[in-house]
């Protein structure tokens, strides 16, 4: 359970450990809701503001001293599109291992965009593994002013049914610990949840 925890969090934009009665006492500081397109399909959208300049949200996603720093033990980053970004939840285990998770950098646009698609492994249910190739994450980085970036992902690709509306809960649950843990990091040096 915990790898398919740790490979929904990263793909859709990336989950940690509890905490949620510590998150229940702060300020909501990640916003998700779900929309739906004509298709029909589901787009979870989740969005946070974060009091830092651009550069070191971007860095925090596209780095592996930034994903090393508040979302993994270990991680490999192969910026360029078609790259890689490889991690592994187990500080003692290695990139390539069966723990590996790797997301392809299918696009990118400096400190704008990262279009990001999970490999799928047997961890992932069934039916998600026969959607895979329609399962995105996208991120957009705002820059608001010098110390403070929006950064809004958009989980797409995602099936109107009920198998995977029961997941959109633990979607959303886990992404948001996610990027507190993110924001934390970010904004204090520390991130609220340790590796």
């Amino acid at each position: 359970m915990h790898k398919y925890l740790a490979i929904i969090i990263c793909f859709f934009s990336v989950s940690l450990l509890s905490g949620q009665n510590d998150q229940d006492t702060k300020e909501k500081r990640v916003v998700s809701r779900i929309d739906t397109t004509k298709s029909p399909e589901l787009v979870l959208i989740q969005e946070f503001i974060v009091n830092v300049p651009l550069d070191s949200v971007w860095n925090a996603y596209t780095t592996k001293e930034g994903w090393e720093s508040w979302a993994v033990a270990i991680a490999e980053i192969d910026l360029r599109v078609n790259g890689t970004i490889k991690t592994n939840y187990d500080k003692s285990g290695e990139i390539g291992d069966d723990s590996t998770i790797t997301l392809h950098i299918r696009n990118y646009v400096p400190k704008r965009l990262l279009t990001l698609q999970a490999e799928l492994t047997d961890n992932f249910p069934n039916f998600m593994k026969e959607d895979e190739k329609d399962l995105y994450n996208v991120i957009l980085f705002e820059k608001l002013n010098p110390e403070e970036t929006k950064v809004t992902s958009y989980g797409i690709g995602y099936k109107t049914s009920e198998k995977y509306l029961s997941l959109m809960k633990f979607f959303i649950q886990g992404n948001e610990l996610s990027y507190n843990n993110l924001i934390s990091y970010l904004e204090t040096g520390k991130p609220s949840i340790k590796q």
